[in-house]
């Protein structure tokens, strides 16, 4: 018998269960027009788009950003910042692992499946979406490059589905995209700043300065309010400005031009700088044929006058160096050291609103030590409140009747600095001070931040929301010319429904778990992350008696000597229902937990006092960020009618120590 050769199997292709194609990858609530082309959609991949797709174009040109269906032009306009930097461009494909609406991309919470530059887009994660043949969402100016279409799913898959990233600000996407930091500036004022500043004055916010920023940074301009003829432009929609060039007129006048790329792909200026417009006149033909000849599709020049007067505001991102530092817009210092820390305000407890409010004080502190004079840039970013994360602002839909209230998903949010001489001082004496730096006001914007140039010393940091009590959570970042340190400022106290820890006296059962969380294993991060479930799921049982029993649950992280991180930490509590001991364990941490220990607390251990029922419990232990790797003990103290038993068990292996403190540093 003669032996033939063994066939290899067809390779299969890599099909997202987690972002399927099918509708509820595509749509949320069918809210907005994009629902009128549901039964039109279907799914291909690349390789079924084109003969040969490729994942980069030869040159920027064929890579272009085009926008289709989705009114998803604040994307696509950061997107375009990534194509001045192509060192960006990669870095951000290799680092969508896993990511979480609200976190940058470049800091380390990631959270989608990597895309890495050399894949070929056949054999990528993402598959596009051709209506009638076609590429239905976003698109490159050559149909067969595919570096956005897969990025805008990924961003997509992000949020939740296309339609989520209908409407939204072009800051958000930029942080997203490159973890640094972006600024918007108000053309109103703009204008009205350039019209009476003196005659020799430095004004930091110019058009003159764009044009020194314009081959660092990525400029975005919007039109957030309706105006007559605004609907040529699009209302509530963002363009790219692609280029700014100045220019002598033929009498000696001055000219700035800006091109503005409209990522709908098509001409829709009707100003004097038109093709065929009057402004051509005033150059020479030369300069006219010239900057004619840049136009590609969707481009157009204006004046700076016209486009202070057409335009509401700019968007500009900071600069990001190759080795993944930022720098300054103004000074062009790199910001080479960066610290950040999450934190939260708590309805009657940390949530004391603005410095209007008694409570002020109240609000989350951090400590921010500086070692030399610095350029410091330190940003709130919150998490948002709600599930509409795209459409969180009014900004990038095709109309204004899809805008929807920005305090719907995020609360006002200020920042104020104070300078302070020594470790400990009186809160309400330092606080009724004026600050050293602050925002302007309380904005309902994802992110506020606050530059200012501070010398060495400690200063106490206060982030606070405008109204008191309410509650959300955040991110606070800080990037800083010179060495900096950033820590929670006081040292949380342990949490209970009566602000108690201690168990009323008398005979107490303890029982000791411990385990560990290891990174791409049992370290799942909080509630927020999907990789929850991965934690430890640690049981434990209530006895029967004569009414609920008094029961102390304490989360303890070891730590080692003189080690200074410190993991945000705390645990929720479920309970298992009757005859539920075989229940998937994955099912019963999506329900709502019976009882939590949160915010995550930088702190040695938390702890919660609390009545239980008779039965079965499972405690889960967590850090805030996924993949925070470190070992724990869970001490359940219980109350009974009994003489004491102690008991131990070890969970897992022990991987890591790590610190506890959270005070400043000396």
């Amino acid at each position: 018998m003669r032996a033939g050769r063994v066939q290899q199997p067809a390779r299969e292709l890599f099909r997202d269960a987690a972002f399927p194609a099918s509708e509820s990858s595509l749509f949320f609530n069918l809210s907005t027009p994009l629902a009128q082309f549901r039964e039109d959609i279907t799914w291909r991949r690349p390789q079924e788009i084109c003969t040969a797709p490729r994942l980069f174009p030869d040159n920027p040109w064929e890579g272009q950003v085009k926008q289709g269906l989705l009114g998803d032009c604040w994307f696509l306009c950061a997107c375009a910042a990534l194509q001045k930097s192509r060192h960006l461009l990669e870095r951000t494909l290799r680092a969508l692992r896993t990511a979480q609406p609200g976190m940058s991309i470049h800091r380390g919470q990631t959270v989608v499946r990597t895309l890495r530059p050399q894949m070929t887009p056949s054999h990528a994660l993402s598959l596009p979406l051709p209506v009638h043949g076609r590429l239905c969402f976003s698109r490159c100016q050559r149909e067969d490059v595919f570096w956005l279409p897969l990025l805008e799913k990924v961003y997509a898959k992000v949020h939740g589905s296309y339609e989520h990233l209908w409407a939204g600000q072009v800051a958000d996407a930029l942080v997203d995209l490159t973890g640094g930091l972006a600024e918007r500036w108000n053309l109103r004022d703009l204008a009205g700043r350039q019209q009476d500043r003196p005659a020799g004055s430095r004004e930091p916010r110019t058009c003159r300065q764009m044009l020194h920023l314009k081959d660092r940074c990525l400029i975005s301009c919007s039109l957030l309010s309706p105006r007559a003829g605004a609907t040529v432009l699009g209302e509530f929609h963002a363009f790219i400005v692609s280029d700014l060039q100045e220019l002598q007129s033929r009498a000696g006048r001055g000219i700035l031009l800006l091109r503005i790329l409209n990522p709908w792909g098509r001409q829709c200026w009707q100003g004097l700088w038109r093709e065929g417009g009057e402004g051509w006149s005033q150059l020479e033909p030369t300069d006219k044929a010239r900057l004619l000849s840049q136009l590609q599709d969707g481009e157009f020049w204006v004046e700076e006058e016209e486009f202070l007067r057409e335009f509401d505001e700019v968007t500009i991102s900071y600069p990001v160096t190759e080795a993944g530092h930022l720098q300054s817009l103004y000074t062009e210092k790199t910001l080479c050291h960066a610290r950040a820390l999450p934190g939260a305000w708590v309805e009657g407890q940390s949530a004391g609103g603005c410095r209007n409010n008694s409570c002020f004080p109240s609000n989350p502190k951090f400590w921010l030590r500086l070692l030399e004079p610095s350029e410091v840039c330190v940003a709130v970013l919150q998490r948002p409140q709600g599930h509409l994360v795209g459409r969180a602002r009014p900004l990038g839909g095709h109309s204004h009747a899809l805008a929807s209230s920005p305090s719907k998903d995020y609360q006002a949010v200020g920042l104020h600095l104070w300078k302070v001489e020594k470790r400990r001082v009186s809160l309400p004496r330092v606080l009724s001070a004026p600050p050293v730096a602050g925002t302007v006001c309380h904005a309902y914007d994802r992110e506020v931040h606050l530059r200012c140039e501070l010398s060495p010393g400690h200063y106490l940091a206060v982030p606070s929301t405008f109204l008191k009590d309410v509650s959300a959570q955040f991110l606070l970042r800080v990037f800083s010319t010179g060495k900096v340190s950033l820590s929670s400022a006081e040292r949380p106290a342990a949490q209970s429904t009566n602000h108690r820890t201690a168990l009323p006296t008398g005979e107490v059962e303890t029982v000791q778990l411990r385990g560990c969380w290891k990174a791409g294993q049992t370290a799942g991060g909080s509630r927020n992350f999907a990789s929850y479930p991965c934690n430890p799921c640690l049981p434990f049982l209530v006895p029967e008696g004569a009414g609920p029993r008094c029961v102390r649950i304490t989360l303890q992280q070891h730590c080692r000597l003189g080690d200074s991180q410190l993991h945000p930490i705390g645990f929720h509590v479920f309970q298992v229902p009757e005859g539920g001991e075989s229940q998937d364990v994955r099912s019963l941490l999506l329900q709502e937990p019976l009882l939590s220990c949160v915010p995550h607390c930088y702190a040695e251990e938390v702890s919660r006092l609390c009545l239980l029922a008779a039965g079965t419990y499972r405690v889960v232990p967590s850090t805030y960020l996924p993949d925070a790797e470190g070992t724990f003990t869970v001490i359940i103290a219980t109350r009974v009618d009994r003489r004491s038993i102690h008991s131990q068990e070890v969970l897992g292996h022990f991987l890591q120590e790590v610190s506890t403190m959270a005070v400043m540093k000396t």
